[in-house]
């Protein structure tokens, strides 16, 4: 199946709102406060009106089973809603070279864009989607130029950045400055995370050894 414009909008639009609440109660602080800012004015600038819908079609990708677990969680009602029916139909990837010691990890995460230079709704400077990471499975350490934010929906998962490991629940909003380098490890259950990125998006993530 391919996912409908109307969904994906609809999935799209809650990020937006969920960012835009967040911003609108203070609560955050004065880095991620200005990154949910910039994100919000840079999707006012995207096109949605025209998806390309050859972006819209379901990849059938292997980490869809990993998302079997995948509940709804209080802290992100309105955002998982939105995604939760569609995981199945999402246009998932996962773009590494192969790494000898992890040879299954293109099976076992992924990431699905909405909004991007490779998604329905084109931008070279916002991209918004899902990440996936199956139980027990480490991202290991990587970077990328662009500025990124994530809303972790479900999955308390062991995040690592600048020498640091915190466990977020569901409801964290986690920033990544252009290039720090970060490893995210999920647990006993899938990580699912909601994610924007800003600057240069077209610069791919590599792995850091």
């Amino acid at each position: 199946m391919a996912l409908s414009p109307i969904a994906a909008l609809a999935a799209v639009d809650a990020v937006r709102q969920h960012f835009a609440q967040r911003l609108k109660a203070g609560k955050e602080s004065a880095d991620v406060a200005l990154e949910l800012d910039n994100i919000l004015t840079l999707l006012a600038g995207v096109d949605f009106a025209k998806p390309d819908k050859k972006h819209l079609q379901a990849s059938g990708h292997p980490v869809i089973r990993q998302l079997q677990q995948v509940g709804a969680s209080a802290e992100n009602d309105n955002v998982l809603a939105a995604f939760l029916p569609h995981l199945g139909d999402l246009p998932w990837r996962y773009s590494y070279e192969p790494r000898p010691d992890a040879p299954d990890i293109g099976e076992r995460m992924a990431w699905a864009e909405l909004v991007g230079p490779i998604a329905p709704f084109k931008s070279k400077k916002v991209c918004i989607g899902l990440t996936a990471i199956g139980a027990g499975l480490l991202y290991p350490a990587h970077n990328h130029p662009a500025v990124e934010t994530y809303l972790v929906l479900s999955g308390t998962a062991r995040w690592t950045a600048n020498g640091i490991t915190q466990a977020h629940p569901p409801g964290t909003l986690i920033l990544h400055p252009s290039n720090i380098t970060h490893a995210m490890e999920a647990t006993n259950e899938p990580l699912l995370a909601a994610y924007a990125w800003t600057g240069e998006v077209e610069t791919l993530s590599t792995y850091q050894e």
